[in-house]
């Protein structure tokens, strides 16, 4: 294995490892403070009881998230040296940001574990709002880096050198709006379907009770609300891409040759070597009106570009694109089916043996569709680092160093770092029924205080 290859496989299993815990510490703390706003607003225990339980999740997936990201960064700069030396006074700024928010995030997820009886419900349940805000913020720094990449501003290279650097121009790179959008939105549907579906297994194991039927509404109903943006807002990252990224856009959607009026092909291989789709479903006209709203548009083909310039994965980038479509077009039909079923209140939800199936299988499809999304994002932005700037090949490190060897070495690592996570997460994630008292009496903290 090159060390190309062997730089960009850790670099990809490591974000993948990732995003998968960050996009569950993000979407668990909103369904907590969710929760404990509806307890204190009802004074119903079963959902302070899942404020409470889904607290100790939390914890563990924000270090294990923060474990897991402090590993990236360091890979940044070993394997990527090149890439550092353009970007680092460029986005030093939003990487400073995301530290900050992620601080915000932990000094607030302390007061928030430690206060349930030092802390009075109404500031108790306040404190949950930073740790929402904080992971979104982290989140949304991170990403902008990340669009960066695929639109870079803020900078001009003069003899090698960069220069004229705007930190903020390069924050708000014109792909920033779209990118930061979209990927948010992705990380609460997954989050909020993976949350439905443990409650809907849980359902369909016999645990009918009130603890597992408000979980699954309040979860189905994060999702329900999400879930439409989120079609929304691949829409328009769809329609940003036919302009700013066209090697992208033709890459996932299988175009080799520019066409005028072509169709939408979902599935099938798209062959590099023949330049043609074997075994897709063409829809007529749809491809323009995906791209700009006009069944007649011309959308520019992969051979209008250079070899050199266009995206290498091409078959791999056209059916991860269609496979995250289809599963937030399953996790749509899921959600429109769970509320309208819930609304109509004919039978209760629980009795729809295959709807609990159709949410339990929502979950890891959304996750799916979480990876295979940023898998489109980074594979066709390739054979750059920089969209432009910089080539792939060109930003690796050249140090003489087995990188085939770290690869299986940060791979065992990231193998016992998920197993512990799954083993802590079943072990400390179980259904507790804590004493409900969120602060004592009065004359019971005096006497606290006394050491009485």
């Amino acid at each position: 294995m090159s060390d190309l290859l062997a730089a960009r496989a850790q670099m990809g299993l490591s974000l993948a490892f990732h995003i998968i815990f960050s996009a569950i510490s993000i979407g668990l703390p909103l369904f907590m403070c969710l929760a404990e706003a509806l307890a204190l607003r009802t004074k119903d225990e079963t959902w302070l009881r899942l404020a409470r339980n889904m607290a100790r999740p939390v914890t563990i997936l924000v270090a294990i998230g923060a474990v897991s990201g402090t590993v990236v960064s360091f890979e940044m700069g070993l394997l990527w040296p090149t890439y550092m030396k353009y970007t680092g006074a460029i986005i030093g700024l939003p990487f400073t940001l995301e530290g900050l928010a992620f601080f915000v995030e932990a000094i607030f997820l302390g007061l928030y574990l430690y206060g349930w009886r030092r802390l009075s419900p109404r500031v108790h349940w306040l404190c949950s709002i930073p740790i929402c805000l904080g992971g979104v913020l982290s989140s949304w720094f991170i990403v902008s880096v990340n669009s960066w990449m695929n639109t870079p501003a803020g900078f001009v290279i003069k003899n090698g050198r960069v220069t004229d650097i705007n930190p903020l121009q390069a924050i708000f790179n014109p792909s920033t709006p779209y990118e930061t959008l979209h990927t948010i939105l992705a990380v609460y549907v997954a989050s909020s379907l993976g949350i439905a579906a443990i409650f809907a297994l849980g359902m369909l194991r016999g645990k009918r009770d009130r603890y597992h039927r408000y979980g699954l509404t309040l979860a189905m109903a994060m999702a329900v609300v999400v879930t439409p943006l989120q079609l929304f807002a691949g829409d328009l990252s769809a329609k940003f891409l036919v302009h700013a990224q066209p090697t992208k856009f033709a890459a996932i959607e299988g175009v080799f040759q520019t066409e005028t009026g072509g169709p939408m092909r979902l599935g099938g291989w798209a062959d590099p070597a023949t330049g043609k789709v074997y075994y897709a479903i063409e829809v007529p006209y749809a491809l323009g009106i995906l791209a700009k709203g006009d069944p007649n548009a011309t959308i520019q083909g992969l051979e209008s570009f250079a070899p050199q310039d266009r995206p290498e994965a091409v078959p791999f980038i056209h059916l991860a694109f269609d496979g995250m479509v289809g599963g937030g077009m399953f996790a749509l039909m899921i959600c429109v089916a769970f509320w309208g079923l819930f609304f109509l209140r004919k039978r209760r939800i629980c009795e729809h043996r295959l709807l609990l199936l159709g949410v339990v299988l929502a979950g890891p499809l959304a996750f799916m569709a979480l990876e295979l999304g940023w898998m489109v994002t980074e594979l066709g932005r390739q054979p750059w680092a920089i969209y432009g700037v910089l080539r792939t090949r060109d930003a690796v490190t050249t140090i003489p160093t087995p990188l085939s060897l770290t690869l299986i070495i940060f791979s065992l690592i990231y193998l016992l770092l998920a197993s512990v996570s799954v083993y802590l997460l079943l072990h400390n994630g179980r259904v507790q029924r804590p004493d409900m008292t969120v602060r004592p009496p009065s004359s019971q903290r005096q006497r606290e205080k006394a050491g009485v």
